[in-house]
């Protein structure tokens, strides 16, 4: 009981609290107790978004745009040597950091979602992605997304996955994907490649007000690169914008990344 306790302190306030170790999370969703106990208040980021990983520089990171505000700092998580993960539609940001300690533990990204989703009675209403560092990955689609939701899906492919919901139609993932594959450069180049081109297909139908990536590199604390628009009327334009202008070693050689900047929707990822 007592550790189920600490998780809930820690699951609802984020703030001080003993840390929950994969042990005790693990107790409490075998316990039922994770279920019964934790009752978040629904908060929906309808998005879409990309995790992926290099597997020869040891780079991972995350990249998302939605209508839903300072959306950088609520969907996508990474961890340096471990892998990415983005939590959106009922958006849980709380489960990131157990999902990234149980990929650290070693868990498959499918044992991953199992775990956070065991018990939870709004596992309908999730969808999840999960990337490790050897290019395992795995989605989980919501079974029953709201109304405004419209279309949600997602796509796999080589060491990356692009999901969405609230979207358009599913050109914007199959977009996402390409631009993702075709794209030469860095894998943050990749990652903003990929951002632009499910946007240039439409992205969330209520808008674009803000967008963000976030990449970690194996031996560098934290984040290695971090860039956001929390509120904007173009925010991926703008993040990009942002992007070419930033000089840092996580960016590569695709030309979309550097100045000046050229505000045009994509036929190749060139």
């Amino acid at each position: 009981m007592c550790g189920a306790l600490i998780l809930l302190v820690v699951l609802t306030c984020g703030c001080s609290a003993p840390a929950v170790s994969v042990q005790q999370y693990e107790q409490a969703v075998e316990s039922e107790r994770v279920g019964a106990h934790l009752k978040f208040e629904p908060r929906i980021s309808g998005t879409f978004s990309i995790v992926a990983v290099d597997v020869n520089t040891s780079v991972c990171g995350a990249a998302v745009a939605s209508k839903y505000p300072a959306v950088g700092k609520v969907v996508p998580h990474v961890r340096a040597g471990v892998g990415a993960f983005c939590t959106q539609h009922w958006h849980n940001p709380e489960w990131a950091k157990l999902a990234l300690d149980l990929l650290s533990k070693g868990r498959l990204p499918e044992q991953v979602l199992s775990t956070l989703l065991r018990n939870d009675p709004q596992r309908d209403k999730r969808q999840l992605a999960i990337i490790d560092m050897s290019g395992r990955a795995a989605n989980r689609n919501p079974a029953r997304a709201d109304p405004s939701g419209i279309w949600w899906g997602a796509a796999t492919g080589r060491y990356y996955a692009c999901q969405g919901n609230t979207l358009v139609g599913q050109e914007v993932i199959f977009a996402m994907a390409r631009a993702y594959e075709q794209t030469q450069g860095s894998l943050a180049d990749r990652l903003m490649a990929a951002l632009i081109a499910g946007d240039c297909a439409g992205g969330d139908h209520r808008g674009r007000l803000a967008a963000g990536m976030r990449v970690a590199k194996e031996g560098i604390p934290g984040y290695w690169l971090e860039l956001y628009v929390d509120e904007s009327e173009n925010a991926v334009i703008d993040l990009a914008k942002k992007y070419a202008a930033l000089e840092h070693e996580a960016k590569g050689s695709w030309r979309g990344g550097r100045l000046p900047f050229k505000q045009r929707c994509p036929t190749t990822g060139r």
